[in-house]
């Protein structure tokens, strides 16, 4: 299976502001969350790449795609009506192939030299399917993301075959359903922010969007999808950085300073300004 084409989406309320934001990269250059996106997926061998926007962005977001702006495709989402639809807009321009899938509040920092978009796409090629990436995340943090239930592959160390998949689950919940062997108490494996669907994704989301007349989110026709077809889960190697939550921002910048060119001179910066806070 060939992975060619990637969507970002972008026009949540409160997210669209959120892409252009600007953070100092890992070699120390001043980039835009959005820039530093596209140049992960682009490495990866995406071809292009369609945004997902609210009305009225288009200018500031063609701003803020620097040099990468030959390889984007705007999409208008219209109005605020909900994760699956902003997808169902891009439908025109993904076609019936798969495509990778990024939101556009995420950023990520691999722990190997393979990086963490590149490490999902080869699986999803490898294994012909619908991959997600995911982390094992803490309890407290499942009101910020989707979660799965599953099984880990034979011979395999990060790879899940997804059974269920629920959006925000309570604590409760998860426990309940989505439990996996080897995983220590209160721990789940959550979505990384990034997936390699297929067209039933999206054909599963329009019959959704279409039958329920109220915001559908992804998680709904992901959960369908894994008694579709095959659909498969990886742990991913890295983090992902939410700087859309509260001092999300600063934790994405101190991740970025802290594994870059200029981890000496923030590291000298920290301790000078916590023992300034200690003596005052």
């Amino acid at each position: 299976m060939e992975i060619n084409q990637a969507l970002i989406t972008a026009a949540g309320p409160g997210q669209s502001a959120l892409p252009l934001q600007r953070l100092v990269d890992r070699d120390g250059i001043e980039k835009t969350a959005l820039e530093m996106i596209l140049a992960k997926v682009i490495n990866a061998g995406i071809e292009s790449v369609a945004i997902v926007i609210s009305p009225g962005n288009e200018e500031a977001f063609r701003r803020a795609a620097g040099s990468h702006i030959d390889r984007v495709t705007f999409v208008t989402q219209p109005e605020p009506t909900g994760y699956g639809q902003a997808i169902l807009c891009a439908k025109s321009f993904l076609g019936d192939a798969p495509f990778l899938h990024l939101v556009g509040d995420h950023l990520y920092l691999s722990s190997q030299s393979k990086g963490c978009v590149k490490q999902l796409i080869e699986v999803a090629a490898a294994e012909g399917c619908s991959v997600s990436g995911v982390q094992a995340t803490r309890e407290t943090m499942l009101p910020y993301f989707g979660a799965i239930g599953g099984v880990r592959l034979p011979q395999t160390e990060r790879l899940y075959e997804v059974k269920r998949v629920i959006e925000k689950p309570t604590p409760t919940k998860a426990e309940q359903e989505l439990t996996i062997a080897g995983f220590r108490s209160g721990m789940y494996l959550c979505f990384f922010g990034m997936h390699v669907l297929t067209s039933t994704s999206l054909e599963i989301l329009g019959r959704l969007v279409a039958a329920e007349k109220r915001p559908v989110s992804l998680a709904e026709a992901l959960n369908e999808l894994a008694d579709r077809e095959r659909y498969l889960a990886l742990e991913i190697q890295g983090q992902r950085y939410n700087i859309g939550v509260k001092y999300g921002l600063l934790n994405t910048q101190l991740a970025l300073s802290l594994s870059g060119v200029d981890r000496d001179r923030v590291l000298s910066d920290m301790v000078e300004l916590l023992a300034s806070q200690k003596s005052s």
